[in-house]
């Protein structure tokens, strides 16, 4: 087996070294190609208005000037264009991507694009507060990945589905179990802008998130979060809704 990591936390990150030790578990014939710098939060951007720069680190081991999608397609088209991966790990990211975070994700993203070019992929996190007894280490996702992922490969990853894994904010014995989820819906009104000022007094801001409790709903990756338990949510790259597809279709063909 033929295993491609990538990240979208950069190529020096200690969770990509550590998503690329959970990759020995299954197959000595590991590539790692990472964004030379931190591309957290670039979602399924491409770079079409700059030229890729591709560095060669070591053997097997390549940083590349853009996105994490751009690194899958660097791997798959170029670099292992005679030979492509047979599965695309993309992580371990610096903090957990659940329920609307998947739709900025690089991580998410590094996966998605290698299920686009058909390759069964799985997007890791480890999450991690304030206060966390991990942070900031990936033990518990490092103890926990790869009994998952074996689990994930033997039932079989199906054309078009992204396997999105998240690891609680706990140490790796205080992990309670594994959970199939949804991806969930916070309170959006957590979400807002802090405004500062530099030291000359000019205007800046930080895009930020008040911290305060909400309710998650059962059975979503958010309340496994919170249940000290792995997430596994299956996420569909075709996004059309298909009951309102059908009444739309009918709503356009009267006469």
């Amino acid at each position: 087996m033929r295993i491609l990591v990538t990240n979208d936390d950069g190529i020096h990150a200690p969770g990509l070294d550590a998503c690329a030790r959970i990759a020995r578990h299954f197959s000595e014939d590991v590539w790692v190609v990472a964004p030379e710098t931190d591309q957290s939060g670039v979602a399924h951007s491409l770079s079409l208005s700059d030229p890729l720069r591709l560095r060669q680190i070591d053997t097997q081991r390549f940083a590349v000037k853009g996105t994490p999608t751009d690194c899958v397609i660097m791997a798959v088209r170029h670099l292992l264009h005679d030979n492509p991966p047979d599965l695309v790990l993309s992580g371990i990211n610096r903090g957990q991507n659940i329920a609307e975070d998947v739709s900025y994700s690089g991580t998410v993203a590094g996966a998605i694009e290698g299920t686009i070019l058909g390759i069964p992929s799985i997007a890791l996190s480890q999450a991690f507060g304030p206060q966390s007894p991990v942070y900031p280490g990936y033990e518990t996702a490092e103890r926990h990945a790869p009994a998952v992922i074996r689990k994930l490969l033997d039932e079989g990853i199906p054309a078009g589905i992204v396997m999105n894994l998240n690891f609680p904010d706990c140490l790796p014995d205080e992990v309670l179990g594994v959970s199939a989820t949804f991806q969930g819906t916070r309170d959006q009104q957590l979400l807002k802008i802090d405004p500062r000022r530099d030291g000359r007094g000019n205007p800046y801001y930080w895009i930020a998130f008040e911290r305060r409790s909400y309710s998650a709903s059962p059975g979503s990756d958010l309340q496994a979060m919170d249940e000290k338990r792995v997430s596994v949510t299956p996420l569909r790259l075709d996004m059309t809704d298909e009951p309102l597809m059908t009444r739309l279709a009918l709503l356009f063909s009267e006469k």
